[in-house]
């Protein structure tokens, strides 16, 4: 298993080249680029990686990584460059989409994460993270009524999820619908008695 999960991760680094480098030198590149990364160590995380990405630039994992770290670090425009690369090896991965969102979000590039999250839910319709994000972005751009209709959406899988239930209740706290805004919070407190937002709400309203 060990052995198929591997040649799985080397594929997936290569992509669409027929190079090989020994699985040694990638393993510990990744090893030691993960050691880092839990020390907070961003850097030479990255550090780490590159002698991969200057063999494979076109390679899929390496480039989603790079993205996720740069991420991290700050570095925005380099993770968006990443990210898009990954996606250009598998455009409907939505790993990759959702990754591509968090320098979007970052920045408040709200049309840019709505543009990629309404990409996402067209090839996985329910994909939790992705409704999540768009939803957030909506009322970010203040179209409360398409918030409203994902939101609604999601919570008929997802009943009691705080996620989604906060933000139907922002959507309707800031579309002016406070009676319903403020049931919404009641009941997040019920499900999640220290839940921050709804605390904040219903202390203002009191």
């Amino acid at each position: 298993m060990k052995k198929l999960t591997f040649v799985l991760l080397m594929v997936l680094i290569v992509a669409t080249t027929s190079c090989a480098t020994t699985s040694q030198t990638i393993e510990g590149a990744y090893k030691r680029s993960f050691t880092y990364e839990k020390s907070r160590d961003l850097k030479d995380a990255i550090m780490a990686l590159l002698p991969v990405y200057k063999k494979y630039p076109d390679g899929y994992t390496v480039n989603l990584r790079l993205g996720w770290l740069y991420y991290l670090k700050g570095n925005y425009a380099n993770s968006e460059f990443h990210y898009k690369k990954a996606l250009k090896v598998f455009p409907y991965s939505a790993e990759a989409m959702l990754g591509l969102s968090l320098p979007y979000m970052a920045q408040k590039r709200w049309k840019d994460t709505e543009i990629l999250m309404y990409k996402l839910i067209k090839i996985d319709f329910y994909n939790y993270y992705g409704n999540l994000r768009l939803a957030y972005v909506l009322n970010q751009e203040k179209k409360y009524s398409d918030a409203i209709k994902v939101e609604q959406k999601m919570l008929k899988l997802y009943p009691t999820d705080i996620n989604f239930l906060t933000q139907l209740g922002l959507s309707y706290l800031y579309s002016g619908n406070k009676k319903y805004a403020l049931d919404i919070f009641s009941n997040i407190l019920i499900l999640d008695p220290e839940n921050i937002t709804a605390k904040s709400v219903l202390g203002k309203k009191k």
